[in-house]
């Protein structure tokens, strides 16, 4: 196992983390509707819960934890799309956008579990295990929120 390597893996679960922070923390601001409120606070106090944990594994490796997003690409179109369906107050927009968002953060624990496993300890695939557990929980929370619209 490769401490480099390590550290790496780790920060791309921290970089997720953050992206999901600022989103749903931008998110927050910008709805007005309590119910999304205290989703997307569930859903970042998720985040940073996970990044605790993570940014105590990087320091104890002796990396340097990442502080910042990666709002390139898809996961900036994502947020865009909240914010805009937020202004239109599209709930089923917003709650496409937020499941799609929470998509990507799933596959990303997903292919870290299923690429990197040699790169981390027993621990340390504990720890990722149950928090792609609570990350799969929060999108079936979105999902679930955005489907019984559809019913009605």
């Amino acid at each position: 196992m490769e401490k480099d390597k390590t550290i790496e893996v780790l920060n791309t679960l921290i970089t997720i983390n953050n992206d999901r922070i600022e989103g749903y923390d931008t998110a927050s601001k910008e709805t007005e509707e309590q119910d999304l409120k205290t989703m997307f606070a569930h859903l970042s106090s998720t985040s940073q819960k996970c990044n605790q944990e993570l940014s105590a594994e990087v320091t104890k490796l002796g990396g340097t934890p990442a502080e910042g997003t990666k709002t390139t690409g898809k996961f900036f179109r994502v947020w865009m799309d909240v914010k805009a369906a937020l202004t239109g107050k599209d709930r089923k927009t917003i709650l496409n956008s937020c499941e799609f968002g929470e998509d990507m953060a799933k596959g990303t624990y997903a292919k870290v579990l299923k690429d990197d496993l040699e790169n981390l300890s027993a621990e340390q695939q504990i720890m990722i295990k149950a928090q792609h557990t609570l990350l799969v929980g929060d999108h079936n929370v979105v999902k679930a929120m955005r489907d019984s619209l559809i019913t009605q």
